[in-house]
């Protein structure tokens, strides 16, 4: 009798533990709706992007990336971000992918522009740009080296004076 007892506290220990987990992820997550409105912005490139990326203004969070589909027509990624209700963006404001370490993910910042017109749900931030990934810099890296290397070779007198 005493071994079921201590059987029974312990599942309901593990039990509690658990729930403590769920919760404890569940508002660190932010998962679930959130009020907010949604913008779309089209990138050649989203590589390192994912859902539930960071939206950032001068470094603040102001959202987050809630989806990616393909434009069918001119093969651009679309991206769907929903934006914190209490933060107003210009029509011109510009979306750039930007790398959060070397090692890290990547999230996405706005950088507002100066138009009187806001921005409103479902609207299309115009101006885009994606970056390059880490293969592409350190291919350009060898390139200049190489290249750099190659020009001094033919620069380089004859005669060794």
């Amino acid at each position: 009798m005493q071994r079921n007892i201590v059987e029974t506290a312990m599942g309901a220990l593990v039990l509690a533990a658990a729930a403590g987990f769920a919760f404890f992820f569940h508002t660190t997550a932010q998962i679930g709706n959130k009020d907010g409105y949604e913008l779309k912005a089209r990138f050649s490139k989203i590589d390192g992007l994912e859902s539930g990326s960071a939206v950032k203004v001068s470094g603040v969070k102001i959202g987050r990336v809630v989806g990616f589909s393909l434009d069918p027509e001119t093969y651009q990624a679309e991206v769907r971000l929903t934006i914190d209700n209490n933060v107003k963006l210009p029509r011109d404001t510009a979306a750039v992918i930007a790398s959060a370490g070397l090692l890290d993910g990547k999230f996405m910042t706005l950088e507002p522009g100066a138009d009187e017109e806001m921005l409103a749900s479902g609207d299309f931030i115009e101006y885009t740009q994606s970056t390059p990934g880490l293969e592409q810099l350190l291919g350009q890296v060898i390139f200049s080296l190489t290249k750099d290397d190659k020009k001094g070779a033919e620069e380089a007198p004859a005669d060794g004076k």
